[in-house]
């Protein structure tokens, strides 16, 4: 009873219901989203990392293919000359990885970074350095950063905004600063 992941097609903007769909019939379903940033208000926050498609865990053999192509919002699975295409586990894997590393990373809104947090880039050619973070670039994936020179003046740089990470603070530095604090006050 072999299971493999393949991917499967839903009609537009029909994702949400599709993921539903599959796991009242108990299919194991891997649904990556993350949270981006909308022009409007009122617009969805949380979108699909793949537009139109999701990853199934099956036995294509025990469950049939009709049962996924009949599916009320279902296009069926991606096949190539009408097989149907198999998902290699290391692409799941590293697909989860980065839809995690975008959540690390606040998600694609970047929820609570805001002008004058550390950020590290992570990507680029400034790769590894600190930075302090500026603004997000109106209507792009953009964002500004600025970098810190020797001579103490600061660098605005353009960065995708994928490429950077708010810089967490270590647990030992705030534990450091809490015992310095307690023995200058007692």
């Amino acid at each position: 009873m072999p299971q493999f992941w393949y991917a499967i097609q839903s009609h537009p903007n029909k994702e949400d219901f599709l993921w539903k769909q599959l796991q009242m019939h108990e299919i194991q379903v891997f649904y990556p989203r993350v949270r981006v940033q909308t022009v409007n208000p009122r617009a969805r926050k949380i979108k699909a990392y793949f537009p139109g498609y999701l990853f199934v865990h099956i036995d294509l053999d025990a469950l049939g293919l009709s049962t996924l192509q009949w599916m009320p919002h279902a296009r069926g699975l991606v096949a190539f000359g009408g097989e149907p295409a198999m998902v290699p586990d290391a692409l799941i894997q590293a697909i989860r990885k980065r839809v995690g590393e975008i959540s690390e990373a606040g998600g694609e809104l970047f929820d609570g970074l805001k002008s004058g947090d550390e950020v590290l880039i992570q990507d680029g050619p400034f790769a590894g350095y600190e930075a302090i973070f500026d603004l997000r670039l109106s209507g792009s994936e953009r964002v500004r950063v600025l970098l810190q020179l020797l001579n103490h003046s600061q660098l605005p740089v353009e960065l995708d905004a994928g490429a950077i990470q708010k810089k967490k603070k270590r647990a030992d530095q705030s534990n450091h600063q809490e015992n310095h604090r307690d023995k200058t006050d007692g």
